[in-house]
């Protein structure tokens, strides 16, 4: 069967089963198409599941260190100010690793649009405690659970991002179902809009599953993101210039 999408390649992906990567692949792809941005579009991505991203996506794609893609859009946007430049990250790297990275690019309001996906867990690398890891969420590095005493508490760094002036657009939605899906493409096509009208720093952070290390099935998973990870990261526009 063909790919409706132009963005995307006829390639079959490497992610677990249940992975919603998959599904947020085919949004951003989409969004991509509806706009008409695929060949003035340049992605970065960093080390994390989405690490072959660039083996996916029929456009410019830039691989950049752990942590660093916001760094290597600087440059590349500085570069290209005409070309639609993203970057598509992880928890484990844009809430920890790159975590100097986000904040100073939306700081000075780079003029970049950031795809976070949440997924509450280091997923390529072992399944350890992320920044993003619930309180009592059990991982290969807490065992017995995520505690605030010795772990501290889940970092709502998109919450944090909505508060700096540089950022124009900052969005949190989900991929748990048909609604979600929608409103998350409908936040990633405002995000790419904010860029095209040269308005700032723009970032949608999305609620992913990890079914391989969060031990459960592609069904549980769905149903761990509406029970344990929207009470705590509440979906909606958290910053907008509307």
């Amino acid at each position: 069967m063909k790919l409706e999408t132009k963005t995307l390649k006829e390639k079959r992906m490497h992610y677990c089963p249940g992975c919603t990567h998959m599904t947020i692949h085919k949004i951003l792809a989409d969004t991509i198409d509806e706009l008409g941005i695929k060949e003035e579009a340049i992605g970065v991505a960093p080390v994390g599941c989405a690490v072959l991203i660039y083996e996916y996506f029929d456009c410019d794609m830039v691989q950049a260190p752990h942590g660093r893609a916001p760094a290597v859009a600087t440059g590349m946007k500085s570069a290209n100010e005409d070309n639609m430049v993203f970057t598509y990250q992880g928890d484990g790297d844009l809430a920890s690793i790159g975590t100097a990275e986000i904040i100073h690019s939306a700081v000075r309001g780079e003029n970049l649009t950031t795809v976070f996906v949440n997924n509450a867990i280091y997923g390529m690398t072992g399944g350890q405690m992320a920044p993003t890891t619930l309180i009592e969420q059990i991982t290969t590095t807490t065992t017995k659970g995520r505690n605030s005493k010795d772990h501290g508490y889940p970092y709502k760094i998109s919450e944090q991002i909505a508060n700096l002036d540089g950022a124009s657009y900052v969005s949190r939605q989900s991929v748990h179902n048909k609604n979600a899906i929608e409103n998350t493409k409908r936040a990633i096509k405002k995000a790419f809009v904010a860029q095209q009208n040269k308005e700032g720093f723009s970032l949608v952070e999305i609620l992913s599953t990890c079914p391989t290390n969060w031990g459960l099935n592609p069904k549980q998973s769905i149903e761990w993101i509406e029970k344990n990870m929207l009470p705590i990261f509440q979906t909606g526009d958290l910053k907008t210039t509307d």
